[in-house]
């Protein structure tokens, strides 16, 4: 019997695979559980085959001998430094990846969509190679600073959320988000942007519309076909 934090991860990943927000088999996800360990993907299958018994429970005593290195320094740390990321989303998905890739790459407040993230992103703009090492995964979990997105420069990003659905809601979002930048970047002509009153009242808004990220999590899983 797998246990909805399993379900749900595994729902996920398969998710990810099915908008493209995957890169071969890399990346992670990661759910943390009650008893203070968490649920990570193993390396080496794809995501759109992971089942919810593919997943891997990582406790401080015991780590799989397949999971990634650098997902447990990265995942690890993050876990540990904040409470409320009790789920972690690192993807290369290709539009936000593309704005980690330029010279103080930001997303910028020019839609709506992008108004979901106002004053939740941190930058990190120091690239340094692959997070093999704890001390990496400590930098990159200090970089968040408690917000529940991070740019990682030359790299791709980090989502976090209080459940999977919340997690997943704002991945898909942010790459929208970042979508729509890249899109009318790409005219060459000046972006209108927002003004930070206006984009931390709507922000306020989305906060306050009750919970959509679960409903829309149920409804994206109804895509899903059985393994």
């Amino acid at each position: 019997m797998t246990s909805p934090e399993q379900q749900d991860l595994a729902a996920a990943f398969r998710l990810a695979a099915h908008f493209g927000f995957h890169e071969g088999i890399c990346n992670h996800f990661s759910v943390a559980l009650k008893d203070g360990s968490y649920l990570l993907n193993p390396h080496g299958i794809h995501w759109s085959k992971l089942a919810p018994t593919d997943l891997l429970a990582v406790e401080p005593s015991s780590v799989p001998q397949s999971a990634e290195l650098t997902a447990l320094n990265i995942h690890g740390a993050i876990h540990q430094a904040y409470d409320d990321a009790r789920c972690v989303l690192h993807t290369h998905m290709p539009y936000a990846t593309a704005l980690t890739c330029l010279d103080q790459g930001r997303l910028k407040y020019v839609h709506q969509n992008s108004l979901r993230f106002w004053d939740d992103i941190a930058y990190d703009d120091i690239y340094n190679g692959l997070a093999d090492t704890p001390d990496e995964g400590q930098r990159i979990a200090t970089a968040m600073d408690r917000k529940r997105v991070l740019f990682l420069a030359n790299h791709g990003v980090i989502v976090t959320g209080k459940t999977v659905a919340e997690a997943f809601d704002r991945l898909y979002y942010l790459e929208r988000a970042c979508e729509v930048q890249v899109l009318a970047m790409s005219t060459g002509q000046n972006l209108r942007e927002i003004g930070p009153n206006l984009a931390a009242k709507t922000r306020h808004e989305f906060d306050t519309n009750g919970d959509y990220a679960q409903p829309h999590f149920e409804a994206l899983k109804t895509l899903l076909t059985p393994l």
